[in-house]
């Protein structure tokens, strides 16, 4: 029999809360069943609004509509984010908010969520200062560390607004970028909440301090959310009004798409993925044949928000370091001489003490990472529960041809828009995890044997805003066991209450339970609000008779459905991935 009591998940919710959740999750359902007509009315409205307004300052007479008052458009504009009544009063006692146009309001809610969120990043260090330890006062740093890195894409979100003249701010990849950034803000904030919840796990959980954060954190995240909101229901539907979006039709490759990888991978990238040894700047041996003996001393050298390609070549040999590149090393390549001769290997661990985002053996924050032909091991074990290999929240980063090897929380894919091609992922428990906007190509999936009394779960996702443009996205994969597995096994189980998860036209094994996904708790169907499913997959594991019966999950996608999780649509990937070289399938 299934134990769930073997192990307990990161940021894991109780029984109570998730029963509490489904019941609220209801009765929201029924109330949005009702005013969807009303609320498709007001966007709308908004829109048009915008446009007469316009309009009639380029008229002759210049005689603005009488029917639009700052007051109703702030509060049409609101009325569209999951909190309304703060979205109103914390714009409306902005300055210059006294307009109509939904372009200002949202550059005004976006200095909201900055000043607010500065006001919090202090928060955790007078909270160390007080804590009696050691366990604390590292959950407490994963929140200070990540309060920076969300503080920082707020401000990367300001910046993009700054257009020069003659310049749109509507465009497609501008608004891409907006929901893909503050999408990883409310990630962070959320993060930081799953470090102290954690703790619940052990004798230093601390109740008190646990609370007081989250109180904290109300008015960054709820801010951070409606903004992300105006983004994705206003903003977006103004950029079709302004500039033709003609979307390629699903299933159809761009005439010049015959590489492998996305789109946002550039000629140069690509030409670097497919070079077997590009020139590097920088040369790693164990043997003493390169500039230096480890990967940190080399990582010294990497400029600050590098504009130009940073290579790291890291010859044949095991190199046991954590390696942490954070949000200001940009541009950064790391590749070996092969996913099993070059290998990064860590032992942090949860059990041991360090929360579960500071396991990781590698982990990157800075954009545009790539990494190519290398291994990238927590050596920790089974018995020490949570141990991460690689976690990313690198912004347009792409793995082709690495491997990632441990137990419990493998691969971390925590935020921002991550590719991942032909590469090797092997654990047991939520073993691909996270909140980013991220797409597995080719690449081979093992789930292997765990400790007794434990099932495994290879993927757990963590979206919290239903407005985040998030998801994990397994496609033309193949999901076989590493070595003698016995143990129940599933495509995953949703880990927060929007969690979206699809597996499409890969090969699954007979190794797999026919229900095919878990639930968080035990007993407990998942919200409506997740979306789970699968399209075309093959072998004798991907028979969808006996699958769960949930609400959000679909056992077969349509055509469109699918297509939504490819990497045109879902990563944007026709805009970035040609800046990595790496080839990618850009359709279904």
């Amino acid at each position: 029999m299934d134990s769930i009591n073997s192990f307990k998940g990161y940021g894991k919710v109780d029984e109570a809360e998730q029963a509490a959740f489904k019941r609220k999750t209801r009765k929201r359902l029924i109330i949005v069943g009702v005013s969807i007509v009303v609320l498709l009315a007001i966007v709308i409205g908004a829109v048009t609004a915008v446009l007469i307004h316009r309009k009639s300052d380029s008229s002759p007479n210049n005689v603005p509509p009488t029917q639009v008052t700052p007051a109703a458009s702030l509060r049409t504009v609101c009325r569209v984010t999951q909190y309304p009544n703060s979205c109103y009063s914390s714009i409306s006692s902005m300055a210059n908010s006294n307009t109509t146009d939904p372009e200002i309001l949202f550059k005004l809610s976006l200095q909201v969520a900055i000043d607010e969120l500065s006001k919090l990043s202090e928060y955790p260090r007078k909270l160390q200062a007080e804590a009696n330890n050691t366990q604390l006062k590292s959950a407490l740093e994963v929140c200070v560390n990540l309060f920076e890195d969300a503080l920082d894409r707020l401000n990367d979100s300001a910046t993009t607004l700054e257009v020069g003249q003659g310049e749109n701010l509507l465009t497609t990849s501008k608004i891409d970028d907006l929901e893909t950034w503050l999408s990883s803000t409310l990630t962070d904030q959320e993060t930081c909440v799953d470090a102290l919840q954690e703790l619940n796990e052990t004798e230093h959980f601390n109740a008190t301090v646990f609370e007081e954060v989250k109180a904290a954190m109300q008015n960054s995240t709820e801010y951070a959310s409606n903004s992300l909101a105006i983004v994705t229901k206003i903003l977006s539907l103004l950029t079709g009004f302004k500039i033709p979006i003609h979307r390629r039709l699903l299933g159809f490759p761009r005439a010049d798409s015959d590489s492998e990888f996305p789109g946002w991978v550039s000629p140069t990238e690509r030409r670097l993925l497919q070079e077997s040894k590009p020139t590097p700047n920088v040369v790693v041996a164990k043997d003493g044949s390169g500039q230096f003996l480890t990967i940190n001393d080399a990582v010294k050298l990497i400029g600050k928000k590098n504009l130009t390609r940073f290579v790291i070549y890291v010859k044949a040999g095991t190199y046991v370091e954590n390696v942490i590149l954070d949000k200001n090393k940009w541009n950064v390549m790391i590749y070996g001489d092969g996913k099993d001769k070059t290998i990064i290997s860590g032992s942090l661990n949860f059990i041991d003490g360090t929360p579960t985002f500071a396991t990781a053996t590698f982990a990157v924050a800075g954009k545009g990472f790539i990494a190519k032909d290398i291994g990238f091991v927590n050596s920790a074990g089974a018995a020490k529960h949570q141990a991460v290999a690689m976690r990313s929240g690198s912004d347009q980063s792409v793995f082709y041809r690495c491997k990632f090897d441990a137990f419990q929380d493998t691969l971390y894919a925590h935020s921002n828009r991550q590719f991942y091609r032909e590469c090797d992922i092997l654990g047991t428990i939520d073993f691909i995890f996270g909140n980013a906007a991220v797409v597995f190509q080719n690449c081979n999936i093992m789930p292997r044997q765990p400790l007794p009394n434990q099932f495994n779960t290879i993927t757990a996702q963590g979206k919290k805003d239903p407005n985040q443009n998030t998801g994990i996205s397994i496609q033309k994969c193949s999901i076989t066991a590493f070595g003698n597995l016995t143990a129940n096994t599933y495509l995953g189980r949703p880990w927060k209450d929007f969690s979206t998860t699809v597996i499409m036209q890969s090969s699954i094994g007979a190794f797999l339970n026919p229900v095919g996904w878990r639930e968080w708790v035990t007993n407990v169907d998942p919200p409506s609000s997740i979306f789970y499913g699968e399209y075309l997959n093959t072998g004798p594991g991907s028979t969808v008779d006996k699958r769960v019966k949930w609400a959000g999950y679909r056992s077969t996608l349509s055509d469109v459905e699918a297509g939504k999780f490819t990497v045109e649509t879902f990563l944007q990937g026709q805009d970035w991935l040609p800046e990595a070289t790496v080839s990618y399938e850009p359709t279904l």
